[in-house]
C-alpha cells in the first residue's frame, strides 16, 4: 500500500476533475494549500480559468487548467499528458467530475442522457483509471480517489444517476482486489458524500443536445427537489471540508469516505435487506 502521508506533500502532483467548482474545486485548493502542484480539469472553460486563478491567488501554488470532457477517452490521455509534461509526475488522481440527470421514470429518460450521465459519472472514472494508474504504477506509487455518492452505498435511487454512482463504488472495490493481488503500491479510495454545498443542482448547464429534451418537473419532483436543495442548504458541507477528509482519508488509507453520518442507517439496513431477500425500502426519508 502507498504512503499516502507522503503524497499529499510539498512538489507532489494532484489531478483533479470537475474541478471548475464544488467538490473539485475544494479538493484543488486543499492540496494547493499543501504545497502540492495541482492539473485542474474541468468541461467549462471560462469556468475552470476563474477557479484556476481563484486557486493559484489564494495558495500561491503552481497550478494548471486544462480544458476536458471526461467522457472522452482522448480528452483524458491528453490531461495525463498535460501534467507529465508540466511536472513530470502524478501522484493523487481525482476522478471526481459528475453530473446529475433526471428522475423521471426509467423507462422513459432518452437513451441520450443515459448516455451522457453514465458518460460522465462511470466512464469519466473508467477513463481515469485506464489513463493514470498505468503512470502510477510505473512510478511504484500514488493514490487514486473516485467520486461516488452516498447514492452510491444505499437502496438504488435518483435514476441514471443513482445506477452510476453504485457502479464507481464496485469499480473502485474491483480495483482494490486487482491491486491487491500484484500488491501494488497504490493507494485507493471511494468518496461517498451526502449533502455538500454546491451548484451540482445545476449541472444540467452542460447537458448536451444529445441527451434529449427535458421536460417540465411533476409535482413530486418538484418537491423532492425542494426537499434537496433545503437539505444542502441547511446541512450541506462545505466543500473545502470534504476536501480535508478526502485528505485524512488519504493519509490515514482510509477506504470508504463519508462526509456525514446521518445516512448510515440507510447504508446498513440496505445490507440487511440484501441478505433477508427483501425489497428495499426508500433511503430518503423526509
Amino acid at each position: 500500500m502507498s504512503r499516502g502521508g507522503e503524497l499529499v506533500a510539498p512538489g507532489r502532483v494532484a489531478v483533479v476533475t470537475g474541478a471548475a467548482s464544488g467538490i473539485g474545486l475544494g479538493l484543488a485548493e486543499r492540496f494547493a494549500g499543501e504545497g502540492m502542484r495541482v492539473v485542474m480539469a474541468d468541461v467549462e472553460a471560462p469556468a475552470l480559468e476563474a477557479a484556476r486563478d481563484q486557486v493559484a491567488g489564494a495558495t500561491g501554488g503552481e497550478v494548471v487548467a486544462v480544458v476536458t470532457d471526461v467522457s472522452r477517452l482522448g480528452d483524458v490521455e491528453a490531461l495525463r499528458d498535460r501534467a507529465l509534461e508540466a511536472f513530470g509526475g502524478v501522484h493523487v488522481v481525482c476522478n471526481n467530475a459528475g453530473v446529475g440527470g433526471s428522475t423521471d421514470p426509467m423507462w422513459e429518460i432518452p437513451v441520450g442522457e443515459w448516455e451522457w450521465v453514465l458518460g460522465v459519472n462511470l466512464w469519466g472514472v473508467v477513463h481515469g483509471v485506464r489513463t493514470f494508474v498505468p503512470v502510477l504504477l510505473e512510478q511504484g506509487e500514488g493514490h487514486v480517489c473516485n467520486t461516488a455518492s452516498i447514492f452510491g452505498v444505499f437502496a438504488g435511487a435518483l435514476g441514471p444517476y443513482g445506477v452510476s454512482k453504485h457502479a464507481v463504488v464496485a469499480l473502485t472495490e474491483a480495483l482494490h482486489f486487482q491491486l491487491a493481488e500484484r500488491q501494488a503500491p497504490i493507494g485507493l479510495s471511494v468518496l461517498c458524500p451526502g449533502a455538500v454545498r454546491t451548484n451540482f443542482g445545476s449541472s444540467a448547464r452542460n447537458r448536451p443536445a444529445s441527451a434529449g429534451s427535458t421536460r417540465p418537473p411533476t409535482a413530486e419532483q418538484r418537491e423532492f427537489q425542494a426537499f434537496m436543495a433545503n437539505l444542502t442548504a441547511t446541512n450541506g458541507r462545505a466543500p473545502l471540508e470534504v476536501a480535508g477528509l478526502v485528505v485524512e482519508g488519504i493519509r490515514s488509507g482510509r477506504f470508504y469516505i463519508l462526509t456525514s453520518e446521518n445516512r448510515n442507517e440507510a447504508v446498513r439496513r440496505r445490507a440487511e435487506e440484501i441478505l433477508d431477500g427483501r425489497p428495499p425500502a426508500a433511503p430518503m426519508g423526509r
